[in-house]
């Protein structure tokens, strides 16, 4: 049934979420796939088609949309799926000890470019306006304000004596971000 999806608002838009649906574009263009969210201010859909090799993801412009069909439900399976494909990976576990020699050495690297920081318990502080939480890696603060996030997870990133994250590989932190990025 075609409708104008910018009008129909976020209790309408997430009725949509886990079915399987067909976006309308324009006459010719239609995108097929799993709803995972709407952005409540722009309308866009996230789209997720699920193939061997992992999945696809596809954002459709919330204005660029003339019709939306839902296809099918998503069994409790698809919804679980749906639910946990996009969590992080699990942390590996780390003693308290070198959780705390952890967040010893990036409160000490932090002061040493000047930076500001609080222990607050098991988090760090940053300036009042960023948190860092355990293990402390660059993927672990976070911020409203997106260039304070970016510089302070691109200095961690840089701090080449940071304690590894996983006991069983003798990688130092630096030598893990440079595997992941090549």
């Amino acid at each position: 049934m075609p409708h104008d999806w910018l009008l129909l608002g976020p209790l309408q838009w997430f009725s949509y979420v886990h079915k399987q649906v067909k976006v309308k574009l324009g006459r010719d263009e239609e995108h097929r796939g799993w709803l995972v969210t709407v952005d409540p201010v722009s309308a866009s859909l996230v789209l997720v088609n699920f193939t061997e090799r992992g999945a696809s993801v596809r954002v459709v412009m919330g204005h660029a949309v003339e019709e939306v069909e839902v296809l099918r439900e998503a069994d409790p399976e698809t919804t679980e799926l749906l639910c946990t494909y996009f969590l992080p990976l699990e942390t590996p576990k780390l003693d308290p000890e070198d959780l705390k020699r952890r967040r010893e050495c990036v409160r000490r690297w932090l002061e040493k470019n000047r930076l500001p920081v609080e222990e607050n318990g098991n988090e760090l502080r940053v300036a009042g306006v960023l948190t860092i939480t355990a293990p402390y890696g660059p993927e672990d603060c976070c911020s409203s304000n997106q260039i304070i996030l970016d510089r302070i997870q691109r200095l961690i990133r840089t701090y080449r004596d940071l304690p590894q994250t996983d006991p069983d590989h003798p990688q130092t932190h630096r030598d893990i971000l440079q595997t992941s990025t090549d």
